[in-house]
């Protein structure tokens, strides 16, 4: 996200900026990640705004057949590593302080000399931190282990000395689908693996979220199958089985109700794959693992002899409270579409560099929640929604994001101008229609549920209930 801003910063004003990276080099956790682990989404929406991180064409083989190229983990490396070297350094406008911490009150600190430095007076500070995340290599698990247990994290999972009998991958996210489908792919049996999924999770179809023209239809019934699904649901629980119904939303199995949502995407090669681990195990969250016996919150089992533990509960993105992006001398990166990260850095980058008003950046911008719970799908679509009719209504912003490259909806608007003021009017009343419907939806909810849900949308007042 911070790569994302200060691209957007360098193409669409003359500000200059100093990025304090803790890391030794820039990329995020992209450079901590176990080595097998690839973009969720197609590479054409994901980087910052100005550079191409994709290959043309489409995969011709493996789990991501048919479909966009989805970068690996040094694709993704090498490709901020560039926009670095190429953009931001030969501009100069970007001064970078790698293996430094910023300590507040406008000071750094570099953790290898203890060298301080600080930033002139009335410099916004851009906190890309709020969003940050959490990969397993980063932290030991979060559960006892004995001793003579064999664990490993994703990262070392390749580098195992020898083979085992079975293998136990704990957590329910797409780092352990991720681990899943390397076991499978290198010859690991689905009867060898035994998958510990405190919560099974609705995965988005990455078929549906495919950007360029030959894909196009296929978003634009994404984006209506959505809305239909909002305007017939009876509760939130039922906007879940429409979207379900409609393959908007997957799952790994059909006798288990999901109680996870965090914009995990497969392709449906790996789905069908996942599905053939049939060893799973739902008692709760791991609280300690012997050689022969794994205790949980809800209960405990026998392993079978020689496992390898492969941990895979890291929690990714954080799910904080949204805090307003912009503030005096302050900007908070966060999501302003569910799900897209680096679009939304890039598209606050864009508010800050033509708007002068504080209010109307907040308007054009309101923070996303990251979603956990299923029934939080309601509430990211009310603020998404909320934040696209915005950006609709101002011709500036409307034209940027219908040129931005890491906006995976771009080619689903006509070409046509004539149509394409049409389609807006049009957009903007499905939009709101759903909204209305989407709180009613809300409202049912018992009173102190509901407040929970809207205390979470940063832009409207706390314990009122919003007009839309």
């Amino acid at each position: 996200m911070a790569m994302s801003f200060v691209d957007s910063i360098l193409t669409e004003s003359k500000k200059s900026v100093v990025m304090v990276d803790r890391n030794a080099r820039v990329g995020g956790h992209w450079t901590t990640a176990y080595h097998f682990v690839r973009l969720h989404q197609p590479a054409a929406s994901y980087g910052v705004n100005s550079t191409r991180l994709e290959h043309d064409g489409l995969e011709e083989f493996g789990w991501n057949k048919g479909l966009q190229d989805c970068s690996t983990r040094d694709d993704v490396c090498a490709y901020f590593d560039r926009v670095m070297k190429k953009k931001f350094m030969p501009s100069g406008r970007v001064k970078y302080f790698p293996k430094c911490d910023y300590i507040g009150d406008c000071k750094f600190r570099s953790l290898l000399t203890g060298k301080m430095y600080r930033v002139a007076e009335g410099t916004c500070i851009v906190d890309a931190t709020y969003s940050r995340t959490e990969v397993p290599s980063m932290r030991p698990p979060p559960y006892k282990v004995a001793s003579d247990v064999d664990i490993v994290t994703p990262n070392d999972l390749a580098e195992a000395p020898r083979g085992y009998m079975g293998y136990t991958i704990v957590g329910g996210g797409k780092t352990s689908m991720d681990a899943c489908l390397w076991l499978l792919e290198n010859g690991i049996t689905a009867s060898q693996i035994t998958w510990i999924r405190p919560r099974d999770s609705y995965l988005l179809d990455r078929a549906l979220y495919q950007p360029g023209p030959q894909f196009a239809e296929k978003v634009r019934g994404l984006i209506r199958g959505g809305l239909e699904s909002v305007m017939v649901a009876t509760s939130l629980e039922d906007l879940l089985k429409q979207q379900a119904s409609r393959g908007l939303l997957l799952v790994l199995d059909e006798k288990v109700e999901p109680t996870m949502f965090h914009c995990a995407t497969v392709s449906q090669i790996e789905l069908e794959a996942l599905k053939e681990i049939t060893s799973v195990v739902r008692k709760g969250h791991v609280t300690s693992v012997t050689r022969d016996e794994v205790t949980l919150t809800q209960g405990s089992y026998k392993p079978e002899p020689d496992i390898l533990y492969v941990d895979c509960s890291a929690g990714g993105i954080p799910k904080h409270a949204g805090v307003p992006i912009f503030r005096p001398r302050n900007i908070t990166l966060q999501p302003v579409r569910y799900c897209q990260q680096t679009f939304s850095a890039a598209l606050i980058a864009h508010v800050e560099s033509t708007y002068n008003d504080e209010k109307l950046k907040n308007k054009l911008c309101g923070p996303v929640p990251m979603p956990n719970e299923p029934i939080d799908l309601g509430l990211i679509m009310i603020q998404t929604n909320v934040n696209t009719i915005a950006w609709m209504q101002h011709p500036q912003t409307l034209a940027w994001v219908g040129q931005s490259r890491l906006n995976v909806l771009k080619d689903s608007v006509p070409d046509d101008p004539a149509e394409t003021v049409a389609h807006i009017k049009q957009t903007i009343g499905f939009l709101e229609a759903a909204n209305k419907k989407i709180q009613l939806l809300i409202d049912q909810l018992p009173e102190a549920e509901a407040q929970k849900m809207y205390r979470q949308l940063e832009n409207f007042s706390l314990g009122e209930r919003p007009r839309l």
